[in-house]
């Protein structure tokens, strides 16, 4: 049985569509990313997987349990890690851990096996007794961390871990998620870094304006691309080379781009989706040289998932 399972999930916010008809499933053990620029849809799918807010339209159960019938089993099931920390500065970490402890109804006996072991997890033993205030940003992450497991979840669901933490703290976080992988526990992993997605991640939903416009794992998603894409602008109409781009060696497609918030006029740029992006572009100079065209803009993007989003959506994961 899926771990997670969402289909058809809708959710409105007044007359903007936040999550727009998605569908997806998660297995026991695998990390699934949700991947795309602030606004995609990411935040509110997961505040609707743990409850936070009901959907509009659609179904989700999260063990098993339907979250919207199910709720107070499904909570049980659900860790949740928001972007936002969700600590409380003036108490210890013991404290912290002991209270959203308590709110998961766990006993004191277990809660006083369980705190240590977290808090080993997450590498702040030695800071057990401290508050919380005095935590660098990255060491109050790791601490979010371990709220989000101290009730032992079976999913744990990690909304843009890394934002705003030292490297230091980033690699911790990778990690101790890889960790919980080998583990058997399911992370629902979101987040705009496309190196994170493609380290950490099994599988990757691409998400831009509420809608998945793909999903798979990071090597079959990749492979859309094939060698990387060229996008190349010259200062005449793009059109009319179209056929001699598309020869080119390890050519697969040319087409005419529609770039978005681009200075190149669109009618003059190309998109070229290559097998070898760097033999295609040495093909590319000698073709232009013979012809004397000249070239006003060139990018060349080797195969990663936020050229892949670009190529799906034309614009920048970043934006």
């Amino acid at each position: 049985m899926p771990s997670v399972e969402v289909e058809g999930l809708v959710k409105f916010y007044a007359d903007r569509v936040a999550v727009d008809q998605i569908s997806f499933s998660t297995r026991e053990g695998e990390v699934f990313g949700l991947l795309g620029p602030n606004g995609a849809g990411k935040t509110t799918t997961l505040n609707i997987l743990c409850t936070l807010l009901q959907p509009d339209a659609g179904l989700v159960h999260v063990a098993g349990f339907d979250v919207n019938k199910q709720a107070d089993q499904a909570k049980s099931a659900i860790g949740y890690v928001p972007q936002e920390l969700s600590l409380f500065p003036s108490l210890s970490a013991w404290d912290n851990l002991a209270f959203f402890g308590r709110i998961y109804r766990m006993d004191e006996s277990d809660l006083r096996l369980r705190i240590p072991e977290v808090l080993d997890l997450v590498g702040l033993r030695a800071r057990a007794s401290d508050r919380v205030k005095t935590f660098s940003g990255g060491m109050k992450r790791r601490l979010n961390i371990a709220v989000g497991l101290i009730h032992r979840p079976k999913v744990l669901l990690l909304d843009e871990p890394t934002v705003g933490v030292d490297p230091q703290s980033r690699n911790f976080i990778f990690e101790h998620v890889e960790l919980l992988k080998a583990q058997g526990m399911t992370v629902i992993y979101t987040t705009h870094y496309m190196e994170e997605a493609e380290r950490l991640c099994d599988r990757v939903a691409i998400m831009d304006e509420g809608k998945i416009l793909a999903m798979d794992s990071t090597a079959n998603l990749l492979s859309l691309l094939g060698g990387g894409l060229i996008y190349v602008a010259f200062e005449k109409p793009i059109a009319e080379l179209l056929p001699d781009l598309e020869a080119l060696p390890f050519v697969r497609n040319a087409s005419q781009d529609s770039p978005q918030s681009e200075p190149v006029p669109i009618q003059q740029r190309a998109k070229i989706e290559t097998q070898d992006a760097n033999r295609t572009l040495l093909a590319l100079i000698e073709y232009c040289l013979a012809q004397q065209l000249r070239i006003t803009s060139l990018q060349v993007m080797e195969p990663n998932l936020e050229s892949v989003f670009l190529h799906l959506t034309n614009k920048q994961l970043r934006d």
